[in-house]
């Protein structure tokens, strides 16, 4: 059971995450924990795994939970081993079972003497058999440092297991795999993704805004059609202000001109009876005063609508207030831009593929570079790139072509520039710099954000940072190559890279596990690792 009562969370930078946000799951319960970026999901979790103390408040829990972390550089120089944290027990074994039976050692045991065994039965479940357990994490790639964490899960079979996006870096078979563990799970679990299908598979959804929790009683298709209805209500409440705002305009107008006729007859009917100029001014100043009120009266009226369509407008979701319109490329489609024929890659003199690989890349195509981790998915990036030679065969390119890379940190993003500083190093010069905050305001960047460093943004917001530098580039992308795109991006974030990607009518070339965002952007074609 966890029980987090009145917990507040201030994040370093001072932002004040969420305060008195309370919340219990009971044992065995299955939990779907979802948010946009920077609400502080990661945090709450850490909270929960108690490597965060929060601000005020408590976090009661029943038994020590198993943590899955979403970063794992800081587990670099670590053994696997070590990582696992079964270090201690894999040494106190060993030393008992080579005769040093000392009492330290025994404590350090604790009767587990089956440790080795499930550890080895543990990453052969994640076909990880080669792996020597006094290996160094740094030496692994992002999916095999997943999968060891995920493997921990059955070496210590936790009451409660907390993953923090435990999909991102997996390849297919590795995330079909986390899919039926978690389905046949009898564990307490808490996990934070963006992955749908994944994220069908808890009974409740809870979502963390900056309100606090609100709890869904069902699965994420549940969670989505809750959604649904409520974006359809908003939108309605946000139709209805808008016609009663034009309606309160028109009626404010023909009120004016009707009080506007009726005071100059009545001014032509006191000219004609000859009234002395003194009643004449008081007649002019009552009128005055009339038009004055009916006027008070429908601004008072505008003003309250005005609001309250603010407001509602605020309440919608940000993907509905982005204008996207990425420049398509010049090239026409079908022409051949990138062509392989019977090329291979050595590492220490050894192949990466067992069959030298032929493909060609064409112009307006949506091509999907498919494989297994470390089969060198992100090796193939490179050489199509130019970056790195084929050790055989010939790969060609079409000269001249404009390529944008984007990989799942958004490098092309520099940390030392402000936001608005980036956005003007895309620049071609035509436009003016109200020009270029019109365009920032439209992928959600306001006034505030401006001039804060690029350092300071969530993989989200660099991602909608850059989509909007492309929009205002003039030298539109004839290929963009995508690495990735979607590990670091929460729901939100997700829709909005897929509605710019489907709008884009250049050419695409992607590496991707997420078989939902491939479906939505129409990526049919593919090049298979083996």
């Amino acid at each position: 059971m966890i029980t987090l009562q009145d917990i507040t969370y201030t994040h370093p930078d001072r932002d004040v995450l969420f305060r008195g946000l309370n919340l219990i799951i009971n044992k065995k319960d299955k939990i779907a924990l979802i948010g946009d970026n920077g609400t502080g999901k990661s945090s709450l979790l850490n909270m929960m795994a108690g490597n965060l103390q929060p601000a005020s408040g408590s976090v009661k829990m029943s038994s020590i939970p198993y943590y899955v972390p979403q970063i794992f550089g800081q587990f670099n120089d670590y053994s696997i081993a070590k990582a696992l944290q079964v270090e201690g027990k894999l040494k106190a074994l060993n030393e008992i079972l080579d005769g040093r039976m000392t009492t330290e050692n025994m404590v350090l045991l604790n009767d587990d003497w089956a440790v080795e065994e499930r550890c080895k039965n543990a990453l052969a479940h994640w076909n990880l058999e080669g792996l020597d357990l006094a290996q160094k994490m740094g030496s692994l790639s992002g999916g095999q440092k997943t999968k060891v964490f995920l493997a921990g899960i059955r070496i210590h079979r936790p009451e409660i297991v907390l993953l923090d996006e435990p999909s991102n870096h997996l390849d297919l078979w590795s995330r079909k795999r986390l899919y039926d563990d978690l389905a046949s799970a009898t564990n307490t679990l808490v996990v934070v993704s963006h992955d749908k299908t994944l994220l069908k598979l808890p009974e409740r959804v809870f979502e963390l805004d900056k309100r606090g929790i609100t709890v869904y009683g069902g699965n994420y298709d549940f969670y989505v059609a809750q959604k649904k209805l409520e974006s359809e209500a908003l939108k309605q409440d946000l139709n209805s202000r808008e016609k009663a705002l034009r309606k309160a305009r028109e009626t404010e107008k023909e009120v004016l001109e009707r009080q506007q006729k009726l005071d100059a007859r009545g001014k032509k009917k006191q000219e004609k009876a000859g009234l002395p100029t003194i009643v004449m001014h008081a007649f002019k100043n009552n009128a005055e005063k009339s038009s004055s009120r009916i006027k008070s009266v429908h601004e008072d009226k505008k003003a309250v609508l005005s609001q309250e369509l603010g407001q509602l407008r605020a309440a919608l979701p940000d993907i509905n207030k982005m204008k996207m319109d990425l420049n398509n490329s010049a090239l026409h489609r079908g022409k051949t831009l990138v062509s392989a024929k019977n090329i291979n890659f050595g590492y220490y003199h050894q192949l990466l593929w067992k069959e030298p690989l032929n493909f060609r890349l064409n112009s307006g195509e949506r091509m999907v570079i498919r494989g297994a981790n470390g089969s060198g998915k992100t090796t193939l990036i490179k050489m199509i790139l130019g970056w790195l030679q084929p050790s055989s065969g010939t790969l060609n390119s079409l000269s001249g072509i404009k390529t944008i890379y984007i990989d799942q940190d958004y490098s092309l993003i520099d940390n030392n520039l402000s936001v608005y500083e980036q956005a003007q190093a895309y620049n071609s010069g035509e436009l003016q710099e109200h020009e270029i905050k019109i365009r920032l305001n439209r992928f959600l960047f306001d006034k505030a954000y401006w001039n804060k460093s690029c350092a300071a943004l969530s993989g989200g917001e660099k991602m909608r940072l850059m989509l909007c530098a492309l929009t205002i580039s003039n030298a539109a992308p004839d290929l963009i190559v995508l690495d990735e795109p979607t590990n670091n991006l929460d729901i939100q974030n997700t829709g909005i890279l897929t509605a710019a990607i489907g709008d884009y009518k250049g050419t695409l070339l992607l590496v991707s596990h997420d078989e939902l965002f491939l479906k939505q952007i129409n990526a049919v074609h593919s090049i298979e690792l083996h």
